[in-house]
């Protein structure tokens, strides 16, 4: 399981990059081949499969959003930890959000998935 120090300071950590539109600091939690999935990336670009791979595409996507949302702000509503993965339960943009990162040896993030009440 996740420890709690490790999981609380992700959090912490990854929302003030956030709030901060601060993308380098976003994508630092990242490993280079992540993947990120979420149904925002099919309502905001039009991929139908939801999904990109790698820090270019994904950064080039935040990019786009944090633009797209110049009042862009996340709230932390509450914080999962599980054998390999954290969950953040927030409200951003698009609402009520719960998030699943999964980390990898490096404690950096593999893969990431989005869930929305869209």
């Amino acid at each position: 399981m996740v420890d709690k120090e490790h999981a609380e300071r992700f959090a912490g950590e990854w929302l003030d990059a956030w709030n901060a539109h601060d993308l380098d600091r976003i994508l630092s939690h990242y490993e280079e081949t992540f993947t990120m999935s979420s149904p925002a990336i099919t309502r905001l670009t039009g991929n139908s499969s939801g999904t990109l791979q790698g820090k270019p595409a994904v950064g080039k996507y935040w990019a786009d959003a944090l633009a797209r949302y110049p009042n862009l702000h996340f709230k932390l509503l509450h914080l999962l930890r599980g054998v390999d993965s954290v969950t953040l339960i927030y409200d951003g943009v698009l609402g009520v959000t719960a998030e699943v990162f999964h980390f990898g040896p490096t404690g950096k993030v593999t893969r990431a998935c989005a869930h929305y009440d869209l």
